[in-house]
């Protein structure tokens, strides 16, 4: 059945497009059953000086040939001849599996309603009816179809981000730690703010387990940088961290046998990071103590003020010499105490928002002292902590932060 050529007219008032197409020329690929092709000006002009250029094809191989990437809609003729009981809509969904990413319109004769409607539930961003079909009308279809298109196509990426989004949340909230600690007396809190935007994971790392002789193990460490590939480095060495540690490893034969794991999995040999382990004997009142390049950690015996553990024996970073060595160090607790580990995201932050001095390790131990006396211990003690560090920076910290505390308490008569 012919498409009759539609007839230029003049409106009176220029018609705008969605998303503000308006002006912008586009090029409509017409599928039509007619041999002479009475589809054939080389364009329409419409008031809102759209321009849509015309090609036309009379077949769908035809038409595959020049669908090409310039081309912004297709009108299809739903009544293309070679149709089969039952396939109406064959040439639709045809054009459809080609052009995915193309508007595409349907063409019907008046009393095909239902053909129509179907038409533009399988996939057509709209259907025409081939007896009111004028310029004015099919400029207008055609750029609404586009728009449309447009849109659909923007909100299928929107959901994709999502979906990528909720999938990495649940990855990096899988891949952080449960500490292992059935058995143990002692008391459990952490928090972890990665520097990199809308990210649950960055290159800060910790972990706590207890081995089968009561031995409490723990460890914080930093890898340098802040993107993904740093993260991944660190789920990697904690994950090596607790199978060693599990296989009896500890102090300068763990570190030196992570080491090699870092030599082996860092991109590049300026990638390094830093490491702190502490392993808590099962009375609770000794721990040995490793340092590779780590800023030691805080510990509050009761009824004293909180102060650093002895850091001058430490090690360099894991990854900046081949042959390192890490001593481990023996450190009374005592019998009621808490120990807080952390990364420098934590001390890196500044004094105040209008200074550039460095809060550093003896402006932590001032403030946690301070959130000490006022009765804070526990999760309350961390919240305090990064909360009150948060504010004196004046907004958020770019490094990673991860904080780790573990408390022995008075045992109950």
């Amino acid at each position: 059945m012919p498409v009759p050529v539609p007839r230029q007219r003049n409106a009176p008032v220029a018609e705008t497009t969605p998303g503000g197409a308006t002006g912008s020329d586009l090029t409509l690929l017409v599928i039509e059953d007619d041999p002479a092709g009475t589809l054939s000006v080389p364009e329409l002009l419409d008031a809102s000086g759209t321009r849509v250029r015309i090609r036309t094809a009379r077949n769908l191989t035809e038409a595959e040939r020049l669908l090409t990437d310039d081309v912004h809609c297709v009108l299809v003729d739903l009544a293309l001849p070679g149709r089969t009981q039952g396939e109406e809509l064959g040439a639709l969904k045809h054009v459809l599996r080609l052009a995915p990413r193309h508007a595409v319109l349907a063409l019907t004769a008046s009393g095909d309603t239902e053909l129509a409607a179907e038409a533009v539930r399988v996939g057509a961003q709209d259907h025409l009816v081939r007896e009111e079909l004028d310029a004015r009308l099919l400029s207008r279809a055609v750029r609404y179809a586009v728009e449309r298109k447009r849109a659909d196509a923007a909100q299928v990426k929107l959901a994709e981000s999502r979906l990528r989004a909720q999938e990495n949340a649940r990855l990096e909230r899988g891949l952080l730690p449960t500490p292992l600690l059935e058995g143990s007396d002692l008391r459990f809190a952490a928090r972890y703010r990665p520097g990199r935007s809308r990210a649950l994971l960055g290159g800060d790392f910790y972990d706590t387990v207890r081995t089968p002789d009561g031995t409490v193990h723990a460890m914080i460490g930093d890898v340098c940088g802040h993107g993904p590939d740093e993260a991944a480095l660190g789920v990697e060495l904690r994950i090596a961290w607790r199978a060693l540690t599990f296989a009896g490893l500890c102090g300068d034969e763990l570190l030196s046998t992570l080491q090699r794991v870092l030599e082996h999995e860092r991109e590049s040999d300026e990638i390094f990071a830093t490491l702190c382990t502490v392993d808590i004997a099962p009375d609770g009142r000794r721990a040995g103590l490793c340092l590779a390049g780590h800023p030691a950690p805080l510990i509050a015996r009761h009824g004293r003020a909180a102060q650093l553990l002895p850091y001058e024996d430490g090690g360099p970073a894991l990854g900046l010499l081949p042959r390192a060595r890490w001593p481990r160090r023996q450190v009374e607790l005592g019998g009621v105490w808490s120990l807080m580990m952390y990364t420098d995201g934590l001390i890196e932050g500044r004094q105040g928002p209008g200074t550039r001095q460095r809060l550093g390790q003896e402006g932590m131990l001032a403030m946690v002292n301070r959130q000490l006396a006022a009765g804070l211990e526990g999760e309350s003690l961390l919240e305090a902590a990064v909360g009150e560090v948060r504010e004196m920076n004046g907004g958020d910290l770019t490094d990673d932060v991860a904080v780790l505390l573990l408390s022995r308490h008075a045992k109950r008569a």
